[in-house]
């Protein structure tokens, strides 16, 4: 090739390299890598762990739950020889609520999706304040009769949180009033028998168990010891209470710490005189109609106010035919509206 022909292509070649600098990819950094790298492993979490959700958080079946929640309480809840028969099931914040029926109620009962826990009543949403006594509507007050010593009845299950509650409420009002007002706790149970495993209570054999037990403890002991041991059980045991293992060595405690005759308590509680004493109660509920945790009833009115001691003070104070001067300390107005209940 001549010089000349050189020449001549040469402005050719020019072009060409020209146009191939304008499409050659530039060079990406470190930053740039490290950039899509992360984006891919990014979408492919979202692939794997959005499949996964998918296909573990639908849990039980309506109807699988509900087998599984009647097999638990005729297993774990009833007394012997007795069972729960299936009503219905729903879907209640994220839960199934299953309903029984048992000695002629009806009683919700809640399962997880997933079928791992249950609540044997309605659970509280944490993410919201419940509501107080003063955001409750002013209702019209019953004009409750006087009395020169009122008589308080406060109608309880031993496990219903609802129950336990109005206890706490009540138990600044005993400390206050003393042997002034008659206040005492009475069990809603159905008593079919003279023995131990007659008894019948919405949350099952160791809440009859423990309604036994008190009832007796109130026979031996005074006002005082009773509400001692009182707050002690519902403070540290009463949230294990279907567990026995747990259960009982924390009742056992508590009685010896208010100063209780365990050995005497079991042997009542176990025998017929706790039964007889229990069926009273029974009796008693019956004739008021009460069936639901907590009722207080107040020189036979039943009250409605709010659960806090200052206003159980209140309504048992206006009971007096004089008023004691005790009735002139403030309470602790902290407590719960008057809603919600076990039964």
């Amino acid at each position: 090739m001549s010089e000349k022909d050189i020449k001549d292509i040469e402005p050719s070649i020019a072009k060409v390299t020209e146009h191939t600098k304008k499409i050659t990819i530039p060079k990406m950094n470190s930053w740039m890598m490290i950039s899509i790298v992360l984006i891919v492993i990014l979408i492919g979490s979202f692939i794997y762990f959005g499949t996964r959700t998918t296909t573990t958080s639908t849990g039980l079946k309506p109807e699988d739950a509900s087998v599984k929640a009647v097999k638990f309480v005729n297993d774990n809840l009833v007394q012997p020889g007795t069972t729960a028969s299936y009503v219905s099931t729903t879907e209640f914040e994220g839960l199934y609520n299953v309903t029984v029926s048992y000695q002629g109620r009806d009683v919700s009962v809640y399962i997880t999706k997933d079928g791992t826990n249950m609540f044997l009543s309605a659970p509280l949403d944490i993410t919201k304040n419940l509501p107080t006594a003063e955001e409750q509507p002013e209702q019209q007050p019953t004009e409750t009769p006087k009395t020169d010593k009122p008589t308080v009845q406060l109608y309880v299950m031993a496990f219903c949180p609802y129950g336990i509650q109005a206890e706490s409420a009540m138990k600044p009002v005993v400390d206050l009033l003393g042997s002034k007002a008659d206040i005492k706790v009475h069990f809603i149970a159905n008593v079919g028998g003279t023995t131990p495993d007659s008894v019948q209570s919405l949350h099952g054999a160791p809440e009859a168990q423990e309604d036994l037990r008190q009832v007796c403890i109130m026979k031996y002991y005074d006002q005082k010891t009773y509400w001692n041991y009182l707050t002690s059980i519902n403070a540290n045991c009463s949230g294990s209470y279907s567990n026995n293992a747990t259960y009982d060595p924390c009742w056992r405690n508590a009685a010896t710490k208010s100063g209780i005759d365990v050995s005497k308590i079991n042997t009542c509680s176990i025998g017929s005189e706790g039964v007889n004493l229990l069926k009273a109660d029974d009796e008693l509920s019956a004739s008021n109609g009460v069936s639901g945790s907590p009722t207080l009833i107040i020189n036979g009115i039943v009250y409605s106010g709010g659960r806090t001691p200052e206003a159980y003070k209140t309504s048992i104070c206006n009971a007096f035919t004089t008023i004691p001067t005790e009735c002139s300390q403030q309470l602790s107005t902290t407590g719960a509206a008057a809603s919600g209940g076990c039964g």
